[in-house]
C-alpha cells in the first residue's frame, strides 16, 4: 500500500526551515501567515518579546463576507496594513508559513502592500 506523506507535515518542515532564518523585531515585526480551507489569518508578531503587536482575520466581526478566496485575503493584508500603520509600524519581515507564494498568500501580501507596509 502508498502512502502520501502528510501535506501539513511538509508545510511544518518548510515553515522551521524559514523561521531559522528569519526573527521580528519591535520595530520590524514578522507578519505570519496561516490559512485554513474557509478562512486566513495574519498577525505581526514581536519575536524577541513574544508578542503579537497586530491581528487580523477573516473571522473579525467587521468581516461580512466568506473568508476562503482571494479577495477575502486581500482584504485581510488591507486590514492588517491599516491596523499596524496605525501603531506607527511600516516595515515588516513576511512570513509566508511554510505556503507556497501563490493565490492567497500572495493575494494577502498584495493587500498589505497595498495599506502601506513595506516588506
Amino acid at each position: 500500500m502508498v502512502r502520501k506523506p502528510g501535506s501539513n507535515k511538509d508545510r511544518l518542515k518548510r515553515h522551521a526551515r524559514v523561521r531559522a532564518k528569519i526573527t521580528g523585531t519591535a520595530q520590524r515585526p514578522r507578519l505570519d501567515v496561516f490559512r485554513s480551507a474557509k478562512h486566513i489569518y495574519a498577525q505581526l508578531i514581536d519575536d524577541v518579546n513574544g508578542a503579537t503587536l497586530v491581528s487580523a482575520s477573516s473571522m473579525d466581526k467587521d468581516f461580512d463576507s466568506y473568508g476562503g478566496n482571494k479577495e477575502a485575503a486581500h482584504k485581510v493584508g488591507q486590514a492588517i496594513a491599516k491596523k499596524a500603520t496605525d501603531k506607527g509600524i511600516t516595515e515588516v519581515v513576511f512570513d509566508r508559513g511554510g505556503y507556497i507564494y501563490h493565490g492567497r498568500v500572495k493575494e494577502l501580501a498584495e493587500g498589505a502592500r497595498e495599506g502601506g507596509l513595506k516588506f
